[in-house]
């Protein structure tokens, strides 16, 4: 009898202390969760920083050049940088092997990257990439474009013509007598993506 109620006594003190550390042990993944939270909180914010930093950077190497343009800055969290840049009348190779190769230099001296932790792409933008500015929409003039709008609505034709709030493009259907011009006036606020069509 004696030993069944100090097994007893021993099975609620161990009970207790499983209790009593639980009680501990959620707080503490809590605040390792919050920890984690807020990490990821930070990481786009630091990344957004960079590329600012980078844009300046870019805009800096090209300002002697005033037909050609910054388009966008990429970073990996590989540190992998792709920066695209384009020209009113395009941009040849030779270019962007010059503006790489400063660029890169640019990086090294500011040692932005310890131990050369980084890799550097300068390009122009392919054709499978959006259009995202409006020197991008003026050199595209009477090229054939896919427009999709944010509702999902798709309409495709010739940029005709570009203005500070909107493009118009014209959509030919049908051959012979059939055949009919349509315009469409797509305010740039109702576009979601814009991209060249290639057309033989």
């Amino acid at each position: 009898m004696f030993y069944r109620i100090i097994n007893l006594l021993f099975l609620g003190f161990s009970f207790w202390l499983v209790c009593s550390n639980s009680l501990k042990f959620a707080p503490e993944i809590d605040v390792r969760r919050e920890r984690g939270r807020s990490l990821l909180l930070l990481y786009p914010m630091n990344t957004e920083v960079q590329i600012q930093m980078f844009e300046k950077m870019v805009a800096d190497l090209i300002s002697t050049e005033p037909e050609l343009f910054l388009v966008e800055v990429k970073i990996k969290p590989t540190n992998n940088i792709k920066v695209y840049i384009d020209g009113n009348q395009g941009i040849s190779i030779e270019k962007l092997v010059q503006y790489n190769r400063r660029l890169y230099k640019k990086l090294e001296e500011e040692n932005i990257f310890p131990n050369g932790d980084f890799s550097l792409e300068v390009s122009s933008p392919g054709l499978d990439e959006p259009l995202k500015l409006h020197r991008q929409y003026l050199k595209n003039i009477d090229r054939f474009v896919e427009v999709i709008d944010k509702d999902g609505g798709k309409k495709e034709g010739k940029l005709i013509s570009v203005s500070e709030n909107e493009i118009v493009l014209e959509e030919i259907k049908g051959k012979g007598k059939k055949m009919e011009t349509l315009k469409y006036n797509i305010p740039f606020g109702d576009i979601k993506t814009t991209k060249i069509q290639i057309k033989f």
